[in-house]
């Protein structure tokens, strides 16, 4: 019997299926997730891993059986089941397990509107309610079950993402877009139908096994194939989704990657345009130019933990019209306070499209420093490294200190971050430096610190 505490993360519920993962497991969770929200309807999309269909459907079943009507809407990335959540006004669940490996199927949930559903707003007690029925047996029925119905809100999601970019009088461009064989080879056709942009499509085939490399941009290795098309075709820009298409990674017109930090600078600054001014949530390991850009265009920054609950959870309190992550998440009051890297390349293309210069101009006003990346060491006792490094930077003059999330260590034109993992015995360390001469001696010296 699975061990939830292996499969139940911060976030959502991840592992492998059908080993860790299967369909009566699964039906427990969605009557445990019925109870916990008090649905009397909720919406359940998944996307195109062999199992996902089936998943769904146990799920369905569980909320059925708990007097919950389901309305399950299909093929979708993540970002259209949270659309679906927001549109219907239901809570949701989306059957993925991103960027993982073929064998991997997980749940994302969220309450009505897209609200987060993490360990602190509704996942433990989801987990203890499955763990004593497991123990003791299922509840009783409900008096009188729910219904099933199928929907498609494809169209609708397109429609709205469409409402909140103006793209119509943009200049041509053509655009290399990598699917990864994930659910943007589902989305992407039906959001740039008609636009001024000619799509040099790859990977589009829905294909759960990732037959032509791992869904996880993240990894350079996987955005070779996307930089050589880009490069071959001559296009304007690449972009390339994960599995679940919740996050889209940018190259430039040389297929070069367009860092992240910079993206969130780029829509941040358009965004705060449209709106006026008004608060950008950034987690604090973005890039000091997103909180510069910020200031530029009249906006509020706001920095917080690393974590879309996190995010949400800002942007919920303060009102904030945007955020955005290194990890290339992004996040849209106007789309619920969720996260959507589509409507993120809409904004890149139609800052693009509204001028005349190359991807990589562009981006250069939003990327102003020398960044290292993020490095994990592997150690044993996490938090004995970080005692060390903490330590070794106490009482440095010209340098401060913070905890907000892991160790933040700022000196005179340097940062770095220094954060454990939650799921594997390492530390992730990220650098910024005013030049690259410093961040790699920065970089360096706390290298040294952590693996020593």
């Amino acid at each position: 019997m699975t061990d939830l505490s292996t499969i139940v993360k911060a976030y959502d519920v991840r592992g492998v299926f059908p080993e860790q993962l299967d369909e009566p497991l699964v039906e427990l969770f969605g009557a445990a997730f019925t109870e916990t929200t008090g649905a009397d309807k909720i919406v359940v999309g998944h996307d195109m891993r062999p199992s996902s269909p089936a998943l769904a459907a146990a799920f369905a079943r569980g909320a059925v059986a708990r007097g919950a009507d389901a309305v399950l809407i299909g093929l979708c990335s993540t970002d259209q089941l949270y659309f679906a959540s927001g549109h219907l006004g239901l809570p949701g669940a989306m059957f993925t397990a991103s960027h993982n490996p073929a064998r991997y199927n997980g749940i994302k949930m969220c309450r009505a509107g897209a609200a987060p559903v993490g360990q602190d707003t509704g996942l433990a007690e989801i987990r203890a309610k499955v763990e004593r029925w497991r123990a003791e047996g299922p509840p009783a029925p409900a008096a009188k079950p729910g219904s099933v119905s199928e929907t498609d809100l494809l169209a609708d999601y397109t429609a709205h993402l469409r409402s909140l970019v103006d793209l119509s009088a943009v200049r041509p461009m053509k655009v290399v877009v990598d699917a990864g064989n994930g659910m943007a080879g589902h989305t992407v056709p039906s959001v740039f139908e008609g636009l001024p942009v000619d799509v040099v499509p790859m990977y589009f085939e829905l294909d759960g096994t990732f037959p032509n490399h791992e869904a996880n941009p993240l990894d350079p290795k996987n955005i070779v194939d996307l930089q050589a098309e880009v490069r071959r075709t001559g296009a304007d820009a690449g972009l390339a989704f994960d599995g679940d298409a919740d996050r889209c990674f940018v190259v430039d017109e040389k297929g070069d990657p367009v860092p992240p930090s910079a993206i969130t600078a780029l829509v941040a600054a358009r965004e705060l345009d449209r709106n006026g001014g008004g608060t950008i949530i950034h987690n604090l390991i973005t890039s000091w130019s997103v909180p510069e850009v910020v200031q530029e265009h009249g906006g509020t920054p706001v920095r917080t933990r690393v974590g879309h609950s996190f995010i949400k959870e800002e942007m919920a309190r303060t009102g904030a019209i945007f955020g955005g992550e290194h990890s290339a998440h992004y996040y849209f009051r106007d789309f619920w306070n969720a996260d959507t890297g589509m409507l993120a390349a809409l904004h890149v293309l139609a800052a693009l499209g509204g001028q005349d210069g190359p991807l990589s101009r562009l981006v250069a006003a939003y990327d102003r420093y020398a960044a290292s990346g993020e490095i994990n060491s592997t150690v044993e006792d996490q938090g004995g490294r970080l005692a060390a490094v903490r330590t070794a930077y106490t009482g440095r003059e010209g340098v401060t200190i913070d905890e907000l999330d892991g160790l933040t260590v700022t000196g005179e034109g340097w940062w770095f971050n220094l954060r454990a993992s939650n799921t594997e015995p390492l530390l992730r360390l990220n650098v910024e430096a005013g030049d690259a001469e410093t961040m790699a001696r920065v970089r360096d010296e706390a290298l040294a610190l952590v693996r020593g």
